[in-house]
């Protein structure tokens, strides 16, 4: 159940790798894979833990958040070393205390999926660097994988190139 950060190039397979963890968790719950980066500070906290209708103009509905929809199982938040400051603290705060509250509501909700998140950036480096929180960078470094681009891994290139024949080429593999 503790968070993973999976680090690596742009095409290196994180995404990939943060489904085989959902699968093999056991969590009876679905993976649900979000891009940080696109989460705009306006938006976030209606993206992330959801809303009422009415909450805001445009809010004909209540909408469930990410962190409802994986709550029993993965929440996998890609490229978070791209996420706004402003965003990161609101996911600090839910990562603390396991509760979320629909931009809208005074009711606090229990949300705790598995997190997993990926990055192609040096966290440490942007913490440095005064562009990533310090301490969400401790909340989600508590395993680390490391995903080696493909120049890296020679040894598999037969093997991805028999996936993707089989996949697109009509089931026939090289």
């Amino acid at each position: 159940s503790a968070p993973v950060l999976i680090s690596g190039e742009s095409g290196s397979g994180k995404e990939t790798v943060a489904q085989a963890i959902h699968e093999k968790s056991g969590r009876k719950g679905r993976l649900v894979v979000a891009n940080a980066s696109c989460l705009s500070p306006q938006l976030a906290r209606s993206e992330l833990f959801g809303h009422l209708a009415g909450a805001f103009t445009g809010a004909k509905q209540d909408k469930i958040g990410l962190f409802q929809a994986a709550k029993d199982g993965t929440l996998f938040l890609d490229e978070i070393g791209d996420m706004s400051l402003s965003v990161q603290a609101e996911l600090l705060r839910a990562l603390e205390t396991g509760y979320i509250q629909p931009v809208g509501s005074t009711e606090l909700i229990q949300a705790r999926p598995r997190i997993v998140t990926a990055t192609h950036k040096n966290l440490a480096h942007e913490v440095h660097e005064g562009r990533f929180r310090e301490d969400l960078y401790y909340r989600l470094f508590v395993v680390n994988i490391h995903v080696p681009s493909l120049r890296e891994r020679p040894e598999d290139i037969t093997h991805l190139a028999n996936v993707f024949t089989a996949r697109f080429c009509n089931g026939e593999a090289l």
